[in-house]
């Protein structure tokens, strides 16, 4: 399925999920999809995480203006890809969100065919986050293909 928009979600919205979305904006796809970050419990608009934001800036991913968003029931509409980070996220978003589209919610290592979830880089030191970054890199990079394989099978269908 062609979606139009990917939303990437985590727990507080500003760290895996965010760094997943910026990573993703610095790949080229083949048609345009909006891509966005949210968390699941964002009590008020916080910035990046520091060390994410530190993490990204050095592989030269540019994060500025960026505001943790708390992910709503407008976020899940139809052509929509949802990739959290964690299975119980998943299964969380499929439990509290009455119109969420199950066949279109995925943990992101699930979708590209890895193995592991991203685990959650809080808390430690500076290389623990540049290890999630690589982690998450790479399964975008798988993710990036799948999306532009689906852009050229439409394209000539």
């Amino acid at each position: 399925m062609e979606y139009s928009k990917i939303v990437f979600v985590a727990q507080t919205g500003t760290c895996r999920e965010a760094m997943a979305a910026r990573i993703l904006d610095d790949f080229t796809l083949k048609r345009p999809v909006e891509i966005c970050s949210r968390g699941l419990v964002v009590q008020f608009p916080e910035p990046m995480n520091q060390k994410a934001e530190a993490v990204l800036i050095s592989n030269g991913i540019l994060t500025d203006g960026f505001i943790s968003e708390q992910l709503t029931e407008e976020d899940l509409t139809e052509g929509t890809l949802v990739l959290t980070m964690e299975e119980s996220q998943r299964d969380r978003i499929i439990e509290q969100y009455d119109n969420s589209i199950q066949a279109d919610i995925f943990v992101l290592t699930e979708y590209v065919g890895d193995e592991l979830e991203i685990l959650d880089p809080y808390g430690g030191e500076l290389p623990v986050y540049g290890l999630c970054y690589e982690t998450l890199r790479k399964s975008i990079k798988k993710l990036v293909r799948i999306l532009n394989e689906e852009s050229s099978k439409e394209a000539s269908a």
